[in-house]
C-alpha cells in the first residue's frame, strides 16, 4: 500500500499512518491534514471486509475503485456526530451518489432515523432503540462492502446485517481501482484516531 493526497489534503504527506498491535492507525499529521492510505493493486468486482474501532470524532471512509487523489465510491465510516456508517457517497465525484438511512445523533451511541438523506429505497435494518445492544462504542466490530459492475452495485453490511444495497444511475468511474481507508482533512484530529485490522479482499467474477 502507498499513502496519497485526497482532495481533503493539505498537502502531499497523506496523514500518519501507523502499524499498533497488528492495527493500521491513521490520525492527521498536522492539524487538518488528511488524506489515504491505498493499495497499489487495482480491483473491480471485489467484496472487502475489515474491523474497525475508531475514536468518536474523525471522519473515515473504506474507498471502493479509488484512484490515488480518493476519487471513489465510498462506504461512509463518518464517526461523529450526525454521521453514518455504511452509506454509499461518490467522493471527489459530485457527491454522487449520496445515500443512507440513519445519522447518528449526539454521538455515536445513538441513531437517528430516517436520515437527512434519500435512503436509496433500502430502509435501516436497526431501530434506534436497538442500536446500543447493537453497536459497543469502543469494541472491535466488523464492516463489509462489495462493489460489481460499472454502473456499480454496492451492498454494505455492519455486524452481519445488510445496511446498503444500491444501483447506480450512470456509471462515474473505471471499471477498476484501488481499495483505501481515509483519514479526512480539516480541523484538528491529530490527538483522534482511526483504527483497521484484519481486512479481507475477495475478488468476484
Amino acid at each position: 500500500a502507498k499513502t496519497g493526497h485526497s482532495r481533503k489534503s493539505m498537502n502531499k504527506s497523506g496523514g500518519k499512518w501507523v502499524i499498533e498491535n497488528g492495527a493500521i492507525v491513521g490520525s492527521q499529521d498536522v492539524p487538518g491534514n488528511g488524506g489515504i492510505i491505498i493499495t497499489d493493486k487495482k480491483y473491480a468486482n471485489f467484496e472487502v471486509a475489515l474491523e474497525m474501532r475508531n475514536d468518536d470524532g474523525p471522519d473515515s471512509g473504506l474507498f471502493l475503485r479509488s484512484s490515488d487523489t480518493g476519487k471513489c465510491y465510498q462506504a461512509m465510516i463518518d464517526y461523529h456526530k450526525g454521521g453514518n456508517l455504511m452509506g454509499i457517497y461518490g467522493e471527489g465525484i459530485g457527491g454522487k451518489p449520496h445515500v443512507r438511512n440513519f445519522d447518528f445523533g449526539k454521538d455515536v451511541t445513538e441513531i437517528m432515523v430516517p436520515s437527512r438523506q434519500p435512503n436509496g429505497d433500502f430502509p435501516c435494518p436497526v431501530k434506534p432503540e436497538d442500536w446500543k445492544s447493537f453497536w459497543k462504542h469502543g469494541e472491535w466490530q466488523e464492516l463489509r462492502a462489495r462493489i460489481t459492475g460499472n454502473p456499480p452495485t454496492l451492498t454494505t453490511w455492519i455486524n452481519g446485517v445488510r445496511f446498503m444495497h444500491y444501483t447506480d444511475t450512470e456509471k462515474r468511474l473505471p471499471d477498476s481501482g484501488g481499495i483505501a481507508l481515509q483519514v479526512h482533512g480539516g480541523g484538528d484530529y491529530t490527538k483522534q484516531y482511526v483504527r483497521y485490522r484484519n481486512i479481507r479482499v475477495k475478488q468476484l467474477p
